[in-house]
């Protein structure tokens, strides 16, 4: 492009600018600042800024360092270390004071393994609460059975859960049937001849 094939810009005026050259990177027409210099600029202002706060970049820090060995981190377990779930779940029934339900729970869940599979065949266990653990049958007879094993039953479970926390097994019988709806039931109050 020779100077006399240059256009006149807007205002008039011809354009006083060189020709570009291709070959030269764009880099170096627009004087970049090179990428070593500006890493020594921005190093020598963040040594500034710390000597500001009072930090003394590259050298050894007098007296002890901010965070103890333990605080850092180090071989051996920290109250900082990601913990299992397991432990997590046990120092929360701790905190809560529910080891006991949970582990009374833990039995009626495995009822079967604790019990055995005869007695597991004929009762069930229904609550538990204030260490009184309420066992229902499917027969009276199956109840009556239970109920001279309750000792055996409260031994069994003081092996399994802990001594103390159940401290008695309450043994139900099979629930009858309820007169409350049926061909049995009676509407209103009833007969009042004899009770009334």
């Amino acid at each position: 492009m020779s100077p006399d094939d240059r256009s006149p810009d807007a205002t008039g005026a011809e354009d006083d600018r060189p020709p570009v050259d291709p070959s030269v990177p764009v880099c170096e027409r627009l004087e970049v600042t090179p990428a070593a210099q500006m890493a020594k600029q921005s190093l020598a202002r963040a040594r500034a800024v710390a000597r500001s706060k009072g930090y003394r970049p590259g050298q050894q820090a007098r007296g002890r360092s901010p965070l103890s060995p333990v605080e850092r981190g180090g071989p051996g377990a920290h109250a900082r270390d990601p913990q299992t779930v397991s432990s997590t779940m046990a120092a929360l029934f701790r905190d809560r004071g529910w080891v006991q339900e949970v582990s009374v729970g833990g039995v009626v869940g495995r009822w079967r393994d604790v019990v055995g599979d005869q007695i597991a065949d004929h009762c069930t266990p229904e609550t538990f609460g204030d260490g009184v653990l309420v066992v229902r049958t499917d027969s009276s007879a199956w109840a009556q059975q239970l109920k001279m094993l309750a000792p055996q039953l409260v031994r069994r479970m003081s092996e399994d859960v802990g001594e103390g926390v159940v401290r008695e097994v309450r043994v139900l019988g099979p629930a009858g049937p309820g007169f409350g709806r049926g061909k049995r039931s009676v509407r209103g109050r009833g007969a009042r001849d004899t009770w009334g």
